[in-house]
């Protein structure tokens, strides 16, 4: 019998013979396993199922895992992806980790070495997940933030519907409040084990926030850029 605190995994992958040497291996471990062959299929699991992680094969029926992958990410959910790829060319590579997936494994890999990438994976997204410091709201300078229904109310009575990214780095932010967090700390943490992201990208966030909860853009006292360094948020 799986330990369910241990994780639930979704394998995506059409090879009869891998998928359920895949299985076997990891409900060994004690995880909760679940299967698709196709991408459609997970696509649809994905959607009525919570999972810790997904291994996602690239070269699917029906849908690829390319596909598989941004489709997930569009609909906003947030869990890691590795994706295993028979291919192993660095544009590939790109391809997943520019689509959303967090990792990236080419066939044939060690299975003790899939098995450690899988637990730091689903170690990473659990410690995301329980930072439970903060509680379900914030409120700071006339702001409230519902973490859990993505909203906020700013100072001006506005409600602001918030994507699952900017919630995971508004958490970040506070919970090391008066401290400069590191651009590459954020990365690690919000975009997951393999960054792609830019510093921009942070950046574009920053400046969302400065819009949101802001009375002055200009001389901002929340949300602070620290050059070359990162980024801190002070109450």
């Amino acid at each position: 019998m799986a330990d369910a605190s241990k994780g639930s995994i979704l394998v995506v992958e059409d090879e009869e013979s891998l998928q359920s040497a895949l299985k076997i291996n990891l409900e060994l471990e004690g995880y909760e396993v679940s299967c698709a062959d196709n991408g459609s299929i997970a696509m649809k699991k994905v959607d009525e199922e919570y999972f810790d992680l997904i291994l996602l094969d690239v070269m699917l029926p029906e849908i690829n895992g390319f596909d598989v992958c941004e489709n997930i990410r569009l609909k906003n959910i947030d869990t890691p992806i590795l994706m295993l790829s028979a291919r192993s060319g660095s544009a590939d590579r790109i391809v997943g980790l520019k689509r959303g997936a967090d990792d990236y494994l080419t066939k044939p890999f060690n299975l003790e070495e899939l098995l450690l990438r899988v637990e730091k994976l689903i170690e990473k997204n659990k410690k995301l997940q329980e930072k439970t410091s903060l509680g379900i709201t914030y409120d700071f300078g006339g702001n409230a933030i519902d973490f859990r229904a993505q909203l906020a109310i700013n100072f001006k009575g506005e409600e602001i519907s918030l994507s699952k990214k900017e919630v995971m780095l508004l958490k970040l932010l506070i919970e090391y409040k008066n401290e400069v967090v590191s651009r590459e700390k954020i990365l690690q943490a919000v975009w997951g084990y393999n960054v792609f992201p830019t510093t921009r990208t942070i950046d574009n966030f920053i400046l969302n926030f400065r819009k949101y909860f802001e009375t002055d853009l200009r001389e901002p006292r929340y949300f602070q850029s620290v050059r070359g360094v990162g980024y801190k948020f002070s109450e």
